[in-house]
């Protein structure tokens, strides 16, 4: 059976007698010698700086990590993981005079080799000469391999009349079973309950190396700064809106949610985000728990923000462990209060607008667009600005709206949208729902059409029914989908035009009450 990578991690180096027990995977091991370590890092912190690509709708980082613990390796490869690190670290070098070899351990398992840099802050002059990305990393399957041509001995067999002792040359360990040649000839060995393995000729690795060829003009302790690219780290942001009583202001918290499957621990580390869309090159829920951890109050070491070329850089001031096969959160920015909100219901009556595509000609299909849906949207809207208590870059990622229960203080979860990368000053619109005690309806009234004359006239009457006892205020918008010129020649309220292609009326609705509007449009081409 393969391996997933980070289930090789945890075996241990043999260079003596190995035992390996049939069903467990766990090798006993004796007199392990490994290469010689580089020396501890020292002080300075490492930094990793998180790249992210990850389309909150359908990423969750909780799920991933779940599926991977429950075996699922197919769709959780973290090398298809959407973004990647940067990691920067310091370490000390003890080199001799010339040429040197040395083990670069402790780097990730989906570290790109080639992205590896190496500056010598003690003596600028040394340099790495060539390297070497060793990730044979030992475990049962890959252990069986290193002993093909070998001497095995195994205890094969289910039940006590079929167990028997076999000695002889390993020949494969694929396939349907290990295949085994001694005197008595070739064995198929398909089940089996111990193997025992003579000495291993070498030590094993247990960790993904870079083996450097550095040469140093000069011998002697020296500080290393190196950098290397990741996969198998990303991040996304999540933000929690509370609405008041009112519905007219909220504070909104934003937790960004790291995931690490890169292979590695990275301790006590300098951590940066980077929200953007930088371009690489690429190869061919549970609601309350949320809403009782994001009522809290953020911590005050949240990440700082700054501008950085074309994208935005936050930086969290405290140095944080990212732990392997593990997600976190960690407060991106402290709770904003009282920022002034907009419930803002909107109502077009048309439930194929992905479809209103008139292409080369106009569309003079009576019955194209003219299906009805009673639903009416519910949004919540606020501007991203200083004076409303933000003013701050919002990276991309999922917000869930909540709103108290006077009866008992709990928040109850109202819905979520996603957002997307919205810079400072510009305006946020969630999609809630659906209301329930206002429904609409669109009716087409008339359709005429002069084909030599080269026009088509349409009108709609759409009716707003209120069953709720308090007034409601709703935009009705209109698409003209049927061809780019048109005309509105009657209506019974007054429009604004958003754009080439869409209208809005805004419609008073009295309680427990109705109000229709009409409209003519002609089309000409």
């Amino acid at each position: 059976m393969k391996l997933h990578p980070f289930l090789r991690m945890g075996v241990l180096a043999a260079t003596a007698a190995v035992s390996v027990m049939s069903g467990t995977g766990v090798a006993s091991v004796k007199s392990a010698v490994p290469p010689a370590p580089m020396a501890q890092a020292p002080a300075t912190p490492t930094t990793v700086t998180i790249y992210s690509s990850a389309n909150p709708q359908n990423f969750d980082p909780q799920q991933w990590i779940y599926n991977l613990r429950m075996g699922d390796t197919y769709n959780t490869d973290p090398a298809n993981i959407p973004g990647f690190g940067v990691v920067k670290e310091y370490r000390t070098l003890d080199l001799k005079a010339g040429e040197n070899r040395l083990d670069f351990t402790d780097v990730p398992a989906y570290i790109d080799p080639t992205s590896v840099s190496f500056k010598d802050l003690t003596v600028p002059a040394t340099e790495v000469l060539s390297q070497r990305f060793k990730f044979d990393l030992l475990n049962a399957q890959s252990l069986l391999a290193h002993y093909i041509n070998g001497t095995i001995q195994l205890t094969a067999g289910n039940t006590s009349n079929s167990i028997k002792q076999i000695k002889g040359t390993l020949l494969s360990d694929t396939g349907g079973g290990l295949i085994i040649q001694n005197q008595s000839g070739i064995h198929i060995v398909k089940s089996y309950q111990r193997i025992r393995l003579g000495k291993f000729p070498r030590s094993l690795l247990t960790k993904p190396t870079l083996e450097w060829n550095i040469f140093s003009p000069t011998a002697g302790k020296q500080k290393v700064l190196t950098s290397y690219e990741t996969k198998g780290l990303t991040w996304i942001a999540d933000y929690n809106l509370v609405l008041g009583n009112t519905d007219s202001h909220a504070s909104l918290a934003a937790w960004v949610t790291l995931m690490n499957l890169s292979g590695k621990t990275y301790r006590h580390a300098r951590l940066k985000l980077v929200a953007g869309n930088p371009h690489t090159v690429q190869a061919p829920q549970m609601y309350p728990q949320f809403a009782a951890m994001h009522a809290m109050a953020m911590p005050a070491s949240s990440f700082k923000e700054k501008s950085f070329f074309e994208y935005h850089l936050y930086t969290l001031p405290r140095l944080t462990t990212i732990n392997q096969n593990a997600t976190q959160q960690i407060a991106l920015f402290p709770t904003r209060a009282r920022i002034a909100v907009q419930k803002v219901l909107v109502y077009s009556g048309q439930n194929a607008l992905p479809y209103f595509y008139y292409g080369n000609s106009p569309n003079l299909m009576q019955n194209a667009g003219i299906e009805s849906t009673g639903e009416v949207g519910v949004y919540i809207r606020f501007k991203n600005t200083k004076a409303n208590a933000l003013g701050i870059p919002l990276p991309k990622g999922k917000i869930r709206v909540f709103k108290e229960d006077p009866a008992d203080g709990t928040l109850e979860f109202l819905g979520e949208d996603l957002i997307h990368n919205t810079p400072r000053d510009e305006a946020v619109s969630v999609q809630v729902g659906k209301a329930f005690d206002i429904v609409g309806k669109r009716v087409q009234t008339n359709f005429q059409e002069n084909l030599d004359a080269h026009w088509l006239n349409e009108s709609f009457t759409i009716t707003l029914d209120n069953h709720k006892k308090a007034a409601a205020t709703v935009r009705v918008q209109q698409y003209l989908y049927r061809w780019s010129n048109w005309k509105i020649m009657t209506h019974s309220d007054k429009f604004k035009k958003l754009n080439s292609r869409e209208i809005e009326f805004t419609a008073d609705v009295p309680p427990n009450g109705k109000k229709v509007i009409t409209y003519t449009v002609k089309y000409s081409w």
